[in-house]
């Protein structure tokens, strides 16, 4: 994709959301990293029920650690790996305490000290707790980078410095959320929703659909049962 593609792919985006942000719910930079730590394999709305109890008892490191763990375990019960979670968030808070003064710090190296906590959650904080121009590769960025020839790369390193080289200087701060919503919401893993896309012509997709187009699905074969019936008809028809 060239330089004035990807200038307008970012324009349109921007256009169709001017003010995008996580669906995370949050009050605190605090809260914003807990919400990010639980939300690994899990959906930002199994996490946005969860939280409100959670952080209701425990809106600082300190009253988390205060609560323990099998309080918190028990708020976040319903997330997919919340034992793990739950050990990684007591732990998260007690270096948060020892450390930085109850305060989530805003740099890198310290965020990745963190349990829980790799290079995309310390991007997601840095950029939308902090403002900082990072962009967190999930597998919607991965997915969308590589099947636009936005960004292309291997693994998601790759394409987080391919991301950070391409986007205009600009749209950097907000590149993030407009493109894990567009690959949340339309540009879907399985159908991709092309009609309603308002980069389709810049993407490179090979096999995206013109909108109006109808999707013809591919053949498929018939049950066994039915292929078995099939050939048995057929046989007895040549016999005849």
């Amino acid at each position: 994709m060239s330089p004035a593609k990807r200038r307008e792919f970012f324009k349109r985006l921007q256009v169709a959301t001017p003010k995008p942000t996580t669906e995370l719910a949050y009050e605190s930079p605090f809260q914003l990293l807990i919400a990010v730590i639980l939300s690994a394999q899990a959906t930002d709305r199994s996490v946005n029920l969860a939280t409100p109890a959670l952080f209701a008892q425990a809106p600082t490191p300190q009253s988390m650690l205060d609560l323990g763990l099998d309080k918190v375990t028990r708020c976040i019960r319903t997330i997919g790996l919340f034992n793990t979670k739950a050990r990684n968030v007591i732990a998260t808070c007690r270096l948060l305490v020892e450390r930085h003064g109850g305060e989530v710090p805003d740099h890198r190296e310290a965020l990745e000290a963190l349990p829980g906590v790799g290079r995309k959650t310390a991007n997601v904080i840095l950029n939308t707790a902090f403002g900082h121009p990072t962009i967190a590769v999930d597998t919607h960025l991965f997915r969308l980078a590589n099947r636009t020839g936005l960004a292309p790369g291997k693994d998601v390193l790759a394409v987080e410095r391919a991301l950070l080289k391409n986007v205009p200087d600009e749209y950097k701060l907000d590149a993030h959320h407009w493109l894990i919503l567009h690959g949340r919401y339309v540009c879907k893993a399985r159908k991709p929703e092309c009609e309603r896309c308002v980069v389709f012509d810049l993407c490179a997709y090979p096999q995206k659909h013109s909108p109006g187009e109808k999707r013809v699905p591919p053949p498929r074969l018939p049950p066994a049962k039915a292929r078995t019936k099939g050939a048995k008809a057929r046989k007895g028809r040549q016999s005849a």
